[in-house]
């Protein structure tokens, strides 16, 4: 293995202990504590390296997360506070991610989505932070997107109406560009920055995870956002624009150079245009 690509992976590791407990947790076992080097985003970046879903701190922190599994599909992350929307999608990705899509809890995960979704075609976290104006009638983008990428693992993603409807929600917010939901996701400035690893609402994650949909790759405002994320490309290559200042310490997402990985993920996306 390369050696700037362990060393990565040994510094992540060595961030699990930073918030009082093991596995990035706190002794209570806050799930998302302490960013970017959190129990729920740790493992992704370690995935991201080439780490095996097999290696046993993997599996541990698997086990940690499903602690916080209801009956109901849903996840709670900390032992105080809601549970929201956001926080079992955010559970479920890293899960999948982890190879425990045909889990049979994370099968009652995938049906509380369904059931759950809005006449809007997305998923919404009904916490209210700036107030009740007529833009938090909107589903939350962020946490449609992260449904979309668990989704993604599923073997009948492409079938499915509701995935469609989820991805016309989010090629509609290219149309309006504007803040929406309660929470207040735009596309401006900062959506349009390149950032990797995948974290928050941006460009380049908003197309990975649509790329995987058939009807959303071939749609012109699909097309359209990739023709602009395109203009940064230099020579095939990805240069990371934005990166967590934690994060940008690290080898692989460094702010103003080439990142090999995210040039993988483009690469990729490319790949799935191409089976159309």
């Amino acid at each position: 293995m390369d050696q700037r690509v362990q060393q990565d992976i040994e510094a992540i590791i060595s961030h699990q202990y930073d918030h009082g407990a093991d596995l990035w947790s706190t002794p209570d076992h806050k799930l998302l504590k302490g960013a970017p080097f959190t129990t729920l985003e740790s493992p992704l970046y370690l995935l991201e390296l080439g780490m095996s879903r097999e290696e046993n701190l993997l599996k541990e922190t698997a086990a940690l997360i499903f602690q916080g599994w209801r009956e109901d599909g849903r996840f709670k992350i900390s032992p105080s506070g809601g549970i929201y929307p956001c926080h079992t999608a955010l559970a479920l990705r890293t899960l999948c991610a982890l190879g425990y899509t045909r889990d049979q809890r994370l099968q009652q995960t995938f049906h509380y989505f369904l059931a759950t979704q809005e006449a809007d075609g997305g998923w919404k976290c009904n916490k209210y932070s700036f107030g009740r104006g007529p833009e938090t009638h909107f589903s939350t983008p962020m946490t449609t997107l992260t449904v979309l990428d668990a989704f993604r693992y599923t073997h009948d993603r492409e079938q499915m109406e509701t995935l469609k409807q989820a991805s016309e929600f989010l090629l509609a917010h290219w149309e309006i560009r504007q803040p929406i939901s309660p929470c207040h996701y735009g596309i401006g400035t900062l959506f349009m920055q390149t950032e990797y690893p995948f974290r928050g609402y941006s460009l380049f994650y908003y197309l990975y995870v649509l790329s995987f949909y058939p009807s959303a790759r071939k749609d012109a405002r699909f097309l359209e956002a990739l023709q602009q994320f395109e203009s940064k490309v230099q020579n095939g290559n990805v240069i990371v624009e934005r990166v967590v200042p934690k994060l940008g310490k690290l080898n692989f997402c460094q702010k103003g150079h080439i990142s090999p990985f995210a040039t993988q993920r483009y690469q990729e996306i490319l790949a799935r245009l191409e089976e159309d």
